[in-house]
Formats: structure tokens, C-alpha cells, sequence
């Protein structure tokens, strides 16, 4: 068969997450069949699903936070009751984030380099690299060094651990067009880890239990999944919305929280010019009074887990979008969703995000319209709206003009490199410095999917200083022009070639391959 390089790159770049190095084969793969490569990932059942040992249901690791917060109180309270003298027992820092943030760039990029770093060589990749740190690098070594270590608390090492394996996945995936559509999903549907313990807990749960067993699904069981999980309840502090009529509005006189039931229509479903107005938000807020988790009391259910809380629920009729719900308790929420789901509004939007993420910023408008319509055909199937995609011709031929996200750039560097990380902290280091912070986006709109959040000149300049860190800890054992090859083959442009030959060292060229427009674009 002949060989199709450009989409190749195409489908490995602007679907995956790249080509991994060593004996992987990926390039020649996607170039004898660019659509098929791509394909394949979507047709293995349950290819999604993560079911890694030691990952925990989220009631589990809800009962572990309660159990955690407890210690914290009984230790408090020991302290304060204690002589000064006897200086009770400090309880480990409550922010798990703390240490994330610490490592220096340099030992971020070692991470991602594989040397030092706890990295081992993916099965058929090349040796592990010099182990001759440089001046700087020891200089931050030892800075970081001399610095106390505090002992991980239990959410810090279960959000550690949801980290790890997500990267692992990642890393290892043929192509990555499956976890791709997972990363793109999860921040459609986002929460942030940095709300509190439960959610930097239930981060990786989340993604696991409400976003991973519907990206080839219907969209509507997604959507309902997403806003019953814990996690996004807790988010959007629904468990604080009582419905004003209902038993505990009255007794409490507390009201409604519109915050879930705005960023419902806004961001996940209808969009904003979506034919919504501000008493459908207010409508869909009693609507899904109730909808909650119980607590550690457990007086409602088992601790963790969604709950309907009956007694917070607004009684009576509601006029949604022009439609009347009966009075139905918990399904009348679920009764809801399930019609906005199948919203024009809704198809629109989604088409039009999808599109944005995997083609164009602005991306071509008849694309849009055709997954649009298999969207509203299929009642929200997916998988058909993703094989959609991968079967335009506008998806191959736009020119590779989006910027990888740092997440996309960290991963993408690894799989090159051909090593798998048994470590993730320099990794969240690294995210947190190229503003990507895991699972933590700064609002519920989740991180930008433009060139323009990422393209700014100060974050190119993170990302050239990580490259050129990433490039110095691999010396001189492995080989940019033979990388390229690996990663671009004859799609590479002579520019590029011609740089990287002319580098001064093997590492120059190595921070140049990772900063060509053939590793950063998709």
C-alpha cells in the first residue's frame, strides 16, 4: 500500500497524541491507512473504561475524606486542649496541591525526559539517557533538597495515583485518539480540584465513572451521569439548593443555588444564545433540588454517593424551555436533561466544540453542520458523530494551525521519548507552569481550547525552556534526526530538517525538534 505522510501526521497529531519512539511503528501505521489507524481505537468495546487496582469508587474515597477530616479535628482539638509544652502532633497539610507545586522546571522536564526521575523505557524503546545532571539542574536539585518534606495526607496520595494512571494511559495508547475524546470531555464537563478535599478526591473518580463509560455513547446518559456524580454536585454546590416551598426550605430559610442549573444550560448543553432565558435557569434550579450526596453521617444513603433528598425538593409543576414537568421528584430532573439533551441548541453547540477542538478555532461551517445533523439524527450517539469527524475530508485537509495544549505537549514528549512515568508529580509541576494545572481549571468553562490561550509569548518561552531542559537531560543518546524520523518521517518540512542539522549540539537540536511547528501544531 502507499504511503500517505501528511496524514499521517494528521492522524497522529490532530487526533492522538502523537507517534511514540522506539520500536513502536506508529508513523508507518498511519501512513499506510491515515483513517483506519485513527479508527481502530473506536472499535474495541469498553476501550475507554479504566479499571486500574488500587483506584477507588467515589463513595469509598468520600468515606476516606470524611475518616480524614475527622483525624484532622480530633487532632486539632488534642492540641488545643494540650500544656504548649507538650506540642501535640502537627496533622499533615490539608493542601494536597502544596507539593505539586514545588518541583523547578528543570526536574519537570527530567520527568518528562525519563533520567533520575523514577522513568522507565517503554517496551522496544531506546536506553536511558546520561545521568550527569547540569549545573543548574544540581542547583535545583539541591534547593529542592534542603526543603522539609511533608508526609502525603490520603488525598494527596489518591490524587497522585488518578494522575499516574491517566499519564500512563496516555503515554502507552496506540494512537490516542480515545483518551483524546476523554481529555476533551472531561474539560467540556469540568470540575476543579482546587474547590476542597472532595473534589481534589473525586477528581480522578469523576473522569472515571461520568465522563470514560459514555465518550462513545449517547450524549444524554453522559449529561445525567455528569450531573448526578458527587463530584459536580459538590462543584456547583447543588447540595446547598433547597427548593423555598419544599420542608427543608421552609424549616432552614435558606433558597435556591442557581449555580449548577446556569452552568447546565451554558456550558454543557444549550450554550449561551441557546433560547434560554433566566427562568428556564431558575426553573431548572427547582427542578433538581435534591439532587445531592449523602454526607458522613450517611443518613440519606452510603457516604459519598448521589443522593435524592426529598425533603430539599421543590413541590409543584415546572415550565421549562415551554414545556411543563409534572411533579415527579427525581424524575423530573432526569426527565429534564433528558429533553435538553435532544435540544437543537444543544446539537449546535456540541458540533460546534467538537469541531473547534479537533480542526479549527473557526472551523469550516459545513463540518459543523454535518456532525450537527448526525447528532440530531442518532439522538446523540457519539460514536457516530466521532466517526463523523474522522471520515471528513475537512479534518484532513485544514491546515495544522491549533497549538497542543500543555497537557497534549507533556504527553506528546513522553510518548517521542518512549518512556512511561511511574511518577507523576514533576509532571502536575510542569502543568501547573504552563498554566494546566490537572483537573483545575480556573472557572467551570473549563481551560481554553484556542491558539490564543496558549500561544502567548511568555508561554512559549515556558514551553522553549522545558524543551531545552528535556533535551538536556537526555545528552547525547538519542539522536534528533532519527527522532524525527520516528515522529514526522518526509512529512517534516525542509525548514525544519535544515534546523535541526545545523544545531550546534545533539541537545539543541532535540529542544528544536520539540519546538517545531511539526510537534507543536495539530
Amino acid at each position: 500500500m502507499t504511503r500517505d505522510s501528511q496524514a499521517a501526521l494528521v492522524a497522529l497529531n490532530r487526533f492522538g497524541f502523537g507517534a511514540r519512539g522506539g520500536a513502536s511503528g506508529d508513523f508507518v501505521n498511519a501512513a499506510t491507512d491515515p483513517r483506519g489507524f485513527v479508527k481502530s481505537e473506536l472499535g474495541r468495546p469498553n476501550g475507554a473504561l479504566f479499571e486500574v487496582p488500587g483506584l477507588q469508587s467515589t463513595p469509598a474515597l468520600g468515606e476516606a475524606v470524611f475518616a480524614y477530616q475527622e483525624e484532622q479535628k480530633k487532632a486539632r482539638e488534642a492540641k488545643a486542649g494540650a500544656p504548649a509544652s507538650e506540642g501535640a502532633p502537627q496533622p499533615p497539610p490539608a493542601d494536597a496541591n502544596a507539593r505539586m507545586r514545588a518541583p523547578a522546571l528543570a526536574n519537570a522536564a527530567s520527568d518528562i525526559a525519563g533520567k533520575d526521575s523514577g522513568m522507565k523505557p517503554a517496551e522496544g524503546g531506546s536506553a536511558a539517557a546520561s545521568r550527569a545532571p547540569n549545573a543548574t539542574m544540581q542547583a535545583d536539585g539541591a534547593k529542592q533538597a534542603a526543603q522539609p518534606q511533608q508526609p502525603q495526607n490520603v488525598i494527596q496520595k489518591t490524587f497522585r495515583a488518578e494522575a499516574l494512571a491517566r499519564l500512563q494511559r496516555a503515554v502507552l495508547a496506540d494512537c490516542g485518539f480515545t483518551e483524546r475524546l476523554v481529555t476533551f470531555w472531561s474539560n467540556h464537563f469540568c470540575i476543579s480540584a482546587e474547590k476542597g478535599a472532595l473534589a481534589r478526591m473525586w477528581a480522578g473518580s469523576f473522569e472515571r465513572e461520568a465522563i470514560r463509560p459514555h465518550v462513545l455513547g449517547r450524549f444524554a446518559d453522559m449529561l445525567k451521569s455528569v450531573e448526578q456524580h458527587p463530584a459536580m454536585l459538590f462543584f456547583l454546590d447543588n447540595q446547598q439548593s433547597l427548593g423555598p416551598d419544599s420542608r427543608a426550605g421552609q424549616n432552614r430559610k435558606r433558597g435556591l443555588n442557581e449555580n449548577l442549573a446556569r452552568e447546565i444550560m451554558e456550558l454543557h448543553t444549550l450554550g449561551v444564545g441557546g433560547g434560554y432565558t433566566q427562568e428556564d435557569v431558575t426553573a431548572l434550579a427547582r427542578i433538581i433540588t435534591g439532587w445531592s450526596f449523602a454526607g458522613r453521617q450517611g443518613k440519606l444513603g452510603e457516604p459519598g454517593s448521589f443522593v435524592f433528598n426529598a425533603n430539599a425538593h421543590e413541590p409543584g409543576l415546572q415550565r421549562l424551555l415551554g414545556k411543563v414537568y409534572e411533579q415527579g421528584g427525581i424524575a423530573q430532573g432526569e426527565a429534564a436533561l433528558a429533553d435538553i439533551a435532544r435540544h437543537p441548541s444543544t446539537a449546535k453547540f456540541i458540533a460546534t466544540k467538537f469541531a473547534r477542538h479537533f480542526v479549527a478555532d473557526d472551523p469550516p461551517p459545513a463540518l459543523v453542520t454535518r456532525l450537527q445533523e448526525v447528532f440530531t439524527r442518532t439522538d446523540g450517539d457519539l460514536r457516530a458523530m466521532t466517526l463523523a469527524l474522522v471520515d471528513a475530508d475537512e479534518a484532513w485537509s485544514a491546515p495544522p494551525t491549533k497549538l497542543r495544549s500543555p497537557y497534549e505537549f507533556l504527553v506528546a514528549a513522553g510518548r517521542a521519548l518512549a518512556r512511561v512515568p511511574d511518577e507523576p508529580g514533576l509532571y502536575l509541576g510542569a502543568l501547573n507552569t504552563l498554566g494546566q494545572p490537572l483537573w483545575s481549571p480556573a472557572g467551570p468553562n473549563g481551560f481554553a481550547d484556542t491558539n490564543a490561550a496558549w500561544a502567548a509569548p511568555e508561554g512559549m518561552k515556558l514551553r522553549l525552556d522545558i524543551a531545552a531542559q528535556i533535551a538536556s537531560r537526555a545528552g547525547n543518546n538519542v539522536d534528533p534526526r532519527e527522532l524525527l524520523e520516528l515522529v514526522a518521517a518526509d512529512a517534516a518540512s525542509e525548514e525544519t530538517r535544515r534546523t535541526i542539522e545545523r544545531a550546534e549540539s545533539r541537545q539543541q537540536a532535540l529542544a528544536l525538534l520539540l519546538m517545531s511547528p511539526e510537534f507543536q501544531r495539530r
